[in-house]
C-alpha cells in the first residue's frame, strides 16, 4: 500500500506549516489564551487558507477534499497547539453537506467554508459521559418550525460560535438541529479549558431550531467519528513537536559535564517515546482511511484508533515532562502546554477507557483474528 502523499497534499501541508510557524507563534498563542482562549482573527486566517471548507463540496463554495487532507492539516495545527477549533468546521461542513436539505446547505455551507460562520457541535449532556444515545433534550414542532429545550455542556467556544448542531429527541426519535446562538431562548456561559482553549455551557429554552435530520443517531456518530479522526491527527502533530522539543532539551541540558542525551537510560526512554509516536501515527492513518467506510466498520476502526492514541498521548506527554525535570511543568516553558494539550485530547470525543469498552463491545467471536 502506498502511503506517500500527493503533491497537492504536500503543498497543503507546507502552507499550513508556514502559517503555524510564522503566524501562530507561542507568544501569540499565550496572548490568545490570556484573552479567553479563542481568537476570531486567527480563525479567519485559517478560513482564508481555505481550511474551513475542506469537507464542504466545491458546488457549495468549499474545497471538496477528503479525510487524508483533513489529517494533513490537523497534524500541522497540532504541532502549533492551535487553539482555534478547526475540527468543528470540518464536522459542521461534512454533516450539513451529508444530511441537511438543499435550503439549509445553501444557507450555511458557503458561510462555513468562508469562515463567516463558526458552527459547533453541542451534544454532550451532564451524566451522559461519552454515550451518544444519552439525550434528555427535547424538541417539538411549532408554527414556523421547531423549538428546542436543552442544556448542553462543554460546547467548544460555545459563547463565540455563530450556531450549534444540537441533538434532541422528537417523539422519542433522536434528531439533529441547527440553532443560531443569537436566537431567542439561547444563553451561554463561557469558561477556559485546561489546554488554554475555551468552552461553554449552553442553555436552550424554547429556542427556534432548524431540523437537519431525524437520523440524529447516524449523523451524530458520523460527526463524532470525524472529530475522533481529526483529534488523532492533531495528537500526532502535538506528540511530534513534543518529541522534537524533548530531544533538543536533552542535547543541550548537561549534568556531570555532559549532555543528558548521552545517558543510556534516558536514550531508551526517548526511543520508547518515538515508538509510541510512530504507532500513534499509523493508527491515525488507519482512522482517516476508514472515515468513508460503512458505519459499523468505521465506528469500530475509530474506537481502536482513539484507544491507541490515548495510550500514546499519555506516555509521550508524561515521559516528556519527566525527561525535562521541574522545568517541564512550569507555565513559562513550552513543553508544559504540549503536555496539557495531550492530556485534554486524550479525553476529547471519548477517553481511552471508554473506547476500550467500545472496542470490546464490537469484538466478534473470532476477535478479528480468524476469517
Amino acid at each position: 500500500m502506498d502511503f506517500d502523499f500527493s503533491d497537492d497534499q504536500e503543498q497543503l501541508r507546507d502552507a499550513v506549516r508556514k502559517w503555524v510557524d510564522k503566524g501562530y507563534t507561542f507568544d501569540r498563542r499565550r496572548s490568545i489564551e490570556r484573552a479567553g482562549g479563542f481568537s476570531r482573527e486567527a480563525f479567519t486566517e485559517l478560513a482564508e487558507l481555505g481550511l474551513c471548507g475542506l469537507y464542504v463540496p466545491e458546488a457549495d463554495g468549499g474545497l471538496g477534499m477528503g479525510p487524508v487532507e483533513g489529517m494533513v492539516v490537523m497534524e500541522e495545527l497540532g504541532r502549533g497547539i492551535v487553539l482555534e477549533p478547526l475540527v468543528q468546521s470540518l464536522i459542521a461542513g461534512a454533516v450539513i453537506a451529508g444530511y441537511a436539505d438543499a435550503g439549509t446547505k445553501a444557507a450555511w455551507l458557503p458561510q462555513i467554508s468562508s469562515g463567516e460562520a463558526l458552527v459547533v457541535l453541542a451534544h454532550q449532556e451532564r451524566a451522559a459521559r461519552y454515550q451518544l444515545d444519552a439525550c434528555e433534550a427535547k424538541a417539538h414542532q411549532a408554527p414556523g418550525g421547531y423549538v428546542l429545550n436543552a442544556t448542553k455542556s462543554i460546547v467548544t467556544v460555545g459563547d463565540h460560535a455563530d450556531a450549534f448542531l444540537v441533538t434532541a429527541k422528537v417523539n422519542s426519535v433522536l434528531g439533529l438541529f441547527l440553532v443560531e446562538r443569537l436566537s431567542s431562548g439561547v444563553s451561554t456561559r463561557g469558561y477556559g479549558t485546561q489546554d488554554g482553549g475555551r468552552a461553554a455551557e449552553v442553555v436552550f429554552k424554547n429556542a427556534p431550531a432548524t431540523l437537519i435530520t431525524t437520523q440524529g443517531q447516524l449523523a451524530l456518530e458520523h460527526a463524532v467519528d470525524i472529530g475522533i479522526a481529526a483529534t488523532c491527527a492533531e495528537a500526532v502533530g502535538v506528540m511530534d513537536k513534543t518529541m522534537a522539543i524533548t530531544a533538543e532539551y536533552m542535547n543541550t541540558r548537561k549534568q556531570f559535564g555532559v549532555a543528558i542525551s548521552s545517558f543510556q537510560a534516558l536514550r531508551h526512554r526517548a526511543a520508547d517515546m518515538k515508538m509510541q509516536l510512530e504507532l500513534a501515527r499509523s493508527m491515525s492513518y488507519y482512522a482517516s482511511l476508514k472515515l468513508n467506510a460503512p458505519a459499523a466498520e468505521r465506528r469500530a476502526a475509530l474506537a481502536r484508533a482513539k484507544y491507541q492514541l490515548g495510550n500514546s498521548m499519555r506516555f509521550v506527554g508524561q515521559q516528556a515532562v519527566q525527561l525535562h525535570g521541574g522545568i517541564g511543568v512550569t507555565e513559562e516553558y513550552i513543553v508544559s502546554h504540549y503536555f496539557k494539550k495531550l492530556t485534554q485530547l486524550e479525553m476529547t470525543f471519548g477517553d481511552s477507557l471508554h473506547h476500550l469498552g467500545e472496542v470490546s463491545a464490537r469484538m466478534q467471536e473470532t476477535a478479528g483474528v480468524f476469517a
